[in-house]
């Protein structure tokens, strides 16, 4: 949830003219993660749980390549570039930890 915040909070400073463009996109892949998490654990199986996972994390590096792209567009300064890349692999790791446990215990 804090990097579905910190997207909203960087895209406020991005040019009008991708409201629908290039700000929805990083906005719905955002929300997409903690979404799939969610809607994940509330299945009655560990096997669709994990399916959710790999897709949030597949929303993740949707979001990395995006991130990229406002960065090379300097839509993004550097200090909120290297804070968002952070987070990202921060709830990667999470997310990979957290589907590899569940993976071993089956």
């Amino acid at each position: 949830m804090d990097l579905v915040e910190e997207v909203y909070k960087i895209t406020l400073n991005f040019p009008q003219d991708e409201r629908f463009g290039i700000i929805s996109q990083l906005r719905r892949a955002a929300v997409s993660v903690p979404s799939n998490i969610a809607e994940g654990a509330g299945r009655r199986t560990d096997k669709e749980f994990v399916n959710f996972l790999s897709i949030a994390i597949g929303s993740l590096s949707e979001l990395d390549t995006q991130i990229e792209l406002s960065f090379r567009l300097k839509y993004i300064a550097t200090e909120d570039h290297a804070s968002l890349i952070a987070n990202i692999d921060d709830c990667k790791a999470i997310i990979f930890g957290l589907r590899k446990k569940i993976m071993q215990r089956n």
